[in-house]
């Protein structure tokens, strides 16, 4: 599921490069994360920023006007928080004592907008053809079969102090409340 949710918001930002997404940020409309702590004149009027693209099979970086690309620089820092968060949860699964790491599959697999829409990317970052990437899609991503198990584990539980399967019940309850304490009263029909 990492792979298909991960990919999936990759595409929530667009083109890489875009119009749209310049006069947006010219309209005050789309800024930068952290925007107070860039240093530059914030107008990018001269500034250029590095921009992935497929040249001839080949991922490629190249410089493209910061303005137009400030759909690449949102996504990037979405992709190094990302990449932060699922390194604290590595170190979460290392402390239990299983060997097993969790691993962002790279930006231009599976994705349906943008430059790495017309190629075929496998989570390595590799090209591939579109007959070995849909040889090797279940693999990479959930099948329905796999759908089928997470809901078989999803089953409700409406007991209070009771919690369902899936959910680690809390250290604490929210203000010092008794893990029985009704803080939603269910009224089913």
């Amino acid at each position: 599921k990492l792979n298909l949710h991960y990919t999936l918001s990759l595409d929530l930002f667009g083109q890489e490069i875009s119009t749209n997404a310049a006069n947006a940020f010219n309209s005050g409309i789309k800024g930068r994360y952290m925007e107070a702590r860039i240093e530059d004149d914030h107008q990018l009027k001269d500034a250029t920023y590095e921009v992935k693209t497929v040249k001839d099979g080949q991922i490629v970086t190249e410089a493209a006007p910061a303005l137009t690309a400030i759909n690449m620089r949102l996504r990037d820092d979405y992709v190094r928080d990302a990449a932060g968060g699922v390194g604290r949860w590595n170190k979460i699964i290392e402390k239990t004592g299983v060997n097993f790491e969790l691993t962002l599959p790279h930006e231009g697999f599976h994705r349906q907008i943008g430059v790495f829409s017309t190629v075929a990317v496998d989570p390595a970052g590799n090209i591939v053809s579109a007959e070995d990437w849909e040889k090797r899609r279940g693999e990479w991503l959930p099948t329905k079969e796999d759908g089928a198990f997470i809901q078989s584990l999803m089953k409700p539980c409406y007991e209070p102090g009771k919690y369902a399967g899936w959910i680690a019940p809390p250290k604490v309850g929210i203000d010092n409340k008794p893990g029985d304490f009704e803080y939603v009263r269910l009224h089913m029909a």
